[in-house]
């Protein structure tokens, strides 16, 4: 079994437009895109876009790329890279909590709250500034506010399910839309100890089994996308509690006032922004 991958190189502005016209003609879709530097010294930047089988819409794939010249390869999906590539990867310290691989379970100190992410299909291991503004913004309210329940909406790998639990020790729903995901999350959650305070289920958005009660949230933390996460705006603000906290990210610093706009309609207010890279984790409540 292999994946393709289409990719191209080149300065940073064109790699992140091209980024961003992939994002927004796949996201539907569940084609995951990304971008990283590949040259710090050279200014270069690389983009991705992968697929389980080749596309029907291959030249209009390519034309999202211009002016950059893309490529493709076959990725062997038998290979763990995930597992070769993060069994390197150093821990991240966001605050208080430390995520780390059993590896270097022996950097945990004292006053650290560790939290063990182990490379998996899902994302969250505290590499990237959204799920480590995610944190350390978690770590800012909960040293300020007692929050009665949580929900972590997008999971990924449950790292900020995890991290409010040990930190709050409160109850929490954490939910994303792919099983597999979930999955990852619930061995997460109990290789973390925390199982009997983090429940785990799948979810589009808001509907779901796991919100039939009609249960409302002190915080919710959402680490998707700026789209999803405006188009969500009208359901955070019905399961927020008087007085709740939400917690945002996967977005683009350019996304940020949009996004802010959208939580302004339902009377959601612009509390602080995290900026790490190019991205935003926003603090907003009522």
């Amino acid at each position: 079994m292999s994946q393709l991958r289409y990719f191209a190189r080149g300065p940073r502005a064109a790699v992140e437009a091209a980024y961003a016209r992939l994002d927004a003609a796949f996201e539907a879709f569940g084609a995951p895109v990304s971008i990283f530097e590949a040259d710090e010294d050279e200014q270069i930047f690389e983009v991705s876009i992968y697929f389980e089988e080749a596309p029907a819409q291959a030249a209009d794939i390519l034309a999202l790329f211009e002016p950059l010249s893309p490529e493709t390869e076959h990725i062997d999906a038998s290979i763990d890279w995930m597992q070769s590539v993060l069994a390197d990867l150093k821990p991240v310290r966001a605050g208080r909590f430390l995520v780390h691989g059993a590896h270097d379970r022996a950097r945990v100190g004292a006053n650290d709250i560790g939290i063990l992410i182990e490379a998996g299909q899902a994302f969250g291991t505290g590499h990237h500034g959204t799920t480590a503004g995610c944190l350390t913004m978690i770590g800012d309210i909960l040293r300020r506010k007692a929050p009665r329940n949580a929900l972590d909406l997008g999971t990924g790998s449950a790292v900020l399910a995890i991290a409010v639990a040990r930190l709050a020790r409160i109850p929490v729903l954490a939910t994303d839309i792919d099983p597999v995901a979930v999955d990852v999350a619930r061995g997460n959650v109990r290789a973390n100890g925390v199982a009997a305070r983090v429940r785990t289920e799948v979810a589009i958005g808001f509907n779901g089994p796991a919100f039939a009660d009609g249960a409302r949230f002190d915080l919710i933390v959402a680490n998707i996308l700026a789209g999803p996460l405006m188009r969500l705006a009208p359901s955070m603000e019905r399961r927020l509690e008087r007085g709740g906290d939400i917690i945002l990210s996967g977005i683009l610093a350019r996304q940020r006032q949009a996004v802010l706009a959208a939580y302004r309609d339902q009377a959601l207010y612009h509390r602080r922004t995290i900026r790490m890279g190019d991205w935003v984790t926003l603090h907003l409540s009522r």
